[in-house]
């Protein structure tokens, strides 16, 4: 099982490789919505939103009304940011929840 701080690094990693992306795709695939991320076996959860500048905001507040929520494991989460477990493959195994409007994803997956 990863710590909560090398989780949240993996969090803050995700943040400044959003932050990198050219500002034109991410205006085109990016949705302006709350974002939750809970780690369900450290039993924290991050929070920000998600919006054309990347993520602002973020914090280990939990909203747990966030418009897009993810649920993950650590040891998961640490592999999907290092691209061991693709995000697509992760999801369809059930390692990685997404709870989101439908369209949000259709959007979001681009980025993925």
């Amino acid at each position: 099982m990863a710590t909560a701080s090398e989780c949240e690094a993996a969090v803050q990693s995700v943040v400044v490789r959003l932050s990198e992306l050219d500002p034109d795709l991410r205006r085109r695939y990016i949705v302006d919505r709350t974002v939750s991320c809970r780690i369900s076996d450290l039993g924290v959860t991050w929070s920000g939103r998600l919006c054309d500048d990347g993520i602002r905001d973020l914090s280990d507040s939990g909203d747990s009304r966030a418009q897009v929520r993810l649920t993950v494991d650590s040891d998961d989460l640490l592999a999907i940011i290092d691209g061991r477990l693709p995000v697509p493959t992760a999801f369809a195994i059930g390692r990685l929840r997404v709870q989101a409007n439908p369209l949000d994803l259709l959007k979001l997956r681009t980025l993925l």
